[in-house]
């Protein structure tokens, strides 16, 4: 059986306040045009579909499009929420899609979907494990401790049956470390990854194949067959430097799991160029000048830099300055948003401050649990 590794889509996403509608639609005709090259059997979503639980109606219809063409083509369609979707929303029609061939991950109720497909080899077995915190799964299995995300997770995958010789692929959206080691992580992450959220891979041994998602840039996880995606499309510009790709899963025999990285190429790319502007205004010819651009002038003074900078690069996001003055100053960049910081991480700030010591343990455990019921455990 051969599928291909989605995550982290974030439809209706806007940076620096530009929408990414157009570029996410053209990634994604690119993705089915990789899917009908490979003749792949499936397609695997890990979460994260849209940017925000209440998506704008044209993020709807741009997924609708992706899996009315996949069901088109005959390729099978499995999907998981992440932590920026809404469980509810995403599960609505479940039971109508499946028989379009598109498996969502039904609304968490104290057990994880598993969906059974068939190839030459027999069975392979896809579980849907939807993002979880603890205070969900507390409500089921009332051991799991407050913040504790491993437990939740690895209490939820014991209840998962499993036949001794089908093959196993997971989807799960989590943050997911090897032996205390993370992931490679960027600014557009730190607000919805904490740093005591970790769920460690060997939760996920006697899968075949691990499916994450929640991380954006693509890479590997304690083995080559624990895997994030990445999103297809950069979304920061801490994230310039990814090279964006899919992987190309191909099961065999139980154990004999292929893997290949598609490369993927965005219809305009994110990127960071620097230069004086009489110099930036004159590009070489044939270069991108529509790319979502971070311009940083050298010149020591420009009036009305970014509607001169747009007049050749019309898509550019963010100005500054490196000159004598902001080398002296620090003056910040024209566009420029504070880092986002984790509600956790604040409150214990706040804390500190007001008490004038750090909270004790009890006190962190508390509000863990507290942020895990309002939704803010992880964001």
């Amino acid at each position: 059986m051969r599928f291909i590794h989605l995550a982290d889509l974030h439809l209706g996403k806007r940076v620096c306040e530009m929408s990414m509608l157009d570029d996410q639609t053209y990634i994604l005709d690119q993705i089915l045009q990789l899917v009908q090259e490979h003749r792949a059997d499936a397609v695997l979503i890990a979460g994260d579909v849209y940017d925000r639980p209440v998506p704008p109606p044209e993020a709807v219809a741009v997924l609708d499009r992706f899996l009315t063409r996949l069901q088109a083509q005959g390729v099978a369609c499995l999907l998981i929420p992440g932590n920026h979707d809404s469980d509810e929303r995403l599960a609505f029609g479940a039971r109508l899609l499946d028989g379009a061939g598109v498996y969502l991950a039904p609304v968490f109720d104290g057990t994880v979907r598993t969906v059974t497909l068939r190839d030459a080899w027999g069975d392979v077995q896809f579980t849907l494990l939807p993002f979880l915190r603890p205070a969900q799964v507390r409500r089921y299995f009332p051991d799991v401790e407050p913040g504790d995300y491993e437990g939740a997770v690895r209490a939820v995958l014991e209840t998962v049956p499993a036949a001794p010789d089908a093959r196993r692929v997971l989807l799960a959206h989590q943050f997911v470390t090897a032996r205390g080691v993370a992931p490679e992580r960027c600014e557009s992450e730190l607000a919805s990854v904490g740093t005591l959220d970790n769920v460690d891979v060997s939760a996920f041994d006697g899968f075949d194949y691990v499916a994450l998602g929640h991380i954006h840039g693509p890479q590997r996880i304690g083995r080559d067959t624990v895997r994030y995606a990445g999103s297809p499309l950069k979304f920061s510009f801490s994230e310039v430097h990814h090279k964006k790709s899919v992987p190309l899963v191909t099961l065999g025999a139980k154990g004999q799991v292929e893997i290949e990285r598609l490369p993927l190429t965005p219809q305009r790319d994110l990127r960071e160029i620097r230069g004086a502007l009489d110099d930036l205004l004159h590009p070489e010819p044939g270069a991108k000048t529509d790319d979502y651009l971070h311009i940083t002038l050298t010149d020591e003074a420009v009036l009305d830099a970014m509607n001169k900078v747009r007049t050749v690069y019309p898509n550019t996001l963010r100005l500054d300055f490196d000159n004598t003055l902001t080398r002296q100053t620090g003056t910040p960049e024209l566009e420029n948003r504070p880092a986002l910081r984790a509600p956790f991480e604040l409150f214990s700030e706040f804390y500190e401050k007001q008490n004038g010591q750090p909270m004790d343990a009890d006190m962190q455990a508390l509000v863990r649990t507290m942020l895990d019921e309002m939704g803010e455990g992880n964001a």
